[in-house]
């Protein structure tokens, strides 16, 4: 393990915060998601994911109103900008705010990218251009589920950040990466003890990545069935993709992947309304965390 990736592991923790509500455009609430992401590094948590197709003028603001906290892209989609500019703008922010935003690169999917093909090869001259722009690999991560990919991200980059991914599967990872590079698997939290009620809006949740085949080939890798993917998902997906119940159920199921080898957990708050960022859920999971 290098210094740089030993640095990016101690600096993130084993918790963070997975959001796409602070990722907004433009200066319109600007003031709020500061303020929302200084309550969560008041928290404790060590890091925040930008969700959605993310970059580094979103994560700027933020790492500004704040003193501690990572903050990292969950992620930049590598068919949406052109390295150069990602380089420029990484090495900015190094320059100001040294240790502070960590680049989450991803392939996206192909029912959203106009000329989607071999991502794994797309991936690969992206690296190819950073490197050649001065980017070094230990501030950047991959959001890699499958064997190919994972082995990107431990030859090419500081680790690994899976999303919607299970324990199981971050026992792979590690076996995949090794000891050195960081993994972060992201994984949700309904705080909701009921089963029905906490399912449904799991359930509602979920259907709008069933639709993306990275994730679907990805579950029947993992030992589910196309009937596990049918039908808005099985109880047995949803349990194994959610973690839901009251707070010794919820800590048991976050520790699972530590226990599987993760170094740092970036938990989604889920909830049945998903207008507003969940502050609220933020606070109970800090809390029940510790």
């Amino acid at each position: 393990m290098n210094d740089a990736t030993a640095a990016l592991k101690e600096s993130v923790g084993r918790y963070g915060i997975w959001s796409p509500h602070l990722r907004a455009e433009g200066p319109e609430g600007r003031d709020e998601r500061a303020e929302a992401t200084a309550e969560l590094e008041r928290l404790g948590f060590g890091a925040l994911w930008l969700g959605g197709n993310s970059s580094a003028p979103h994560a700027a603001p933020l790492i500004e109103a704040t003193s501690r906290i990572v903050v990292g892209t969950s992620i930049q989609s590598v068919w949406e900008h052109e390295a150069p500019a990602t380089a420029a703008a990484f090495a900015e922010l190094e320059v100001s705010h040294p240790g502070r935003f960590v680049l989450g690169l991803g392939v996206s999917h192909g029912p959203r990218v106009e000329g989607y093909s071999r991502p794994y090869s797309k991936m690969a001259g992206y690296l190819d251009e950073l490197d050649r722009d001065g980017m070094r690999s230990g501030h950047r991560v991959l959001a890699a589920l499958g064997p190919r990919m994972l082995e990107l991200s431990r030859d090419r980059a500081a680790g690994a950040i899976p999303y919607l991914v299970t324990p199981e599967h971050t026992a792979r990872a590690r076996e995949t990466l090794g000891d050195g590079p960081l993994l972060a698997p992201e994984f949700k939290v309904v705080l909701d003890s009921d089963p029905v009620r906490a399912r449904a809006t799991a359930r509602a949740y979920l259907a709008r990545y069933l639709q993306f085949p990275n994730y679907t080939r990805n579950f029947l890798r993992l030992g589910f069935t196309d009937a596990d993917l049918a039908d808005g998902g099985s109880d047995r997906l949803i349990d194994a993709l959610f973690a839901w119940g009251d707070d010794d159920t919820v800590r048991a199921r976050v520790t699972a992947f530590h226990d599987a080898g993760a170094d740092h957990v970036a938990l989604q708050v889920v909830e049945a309304d998903m207008t507003s960022a969940p502050r609220e859920g933020w606070r109970r999971l800090a809390a029940l965390l510790g």
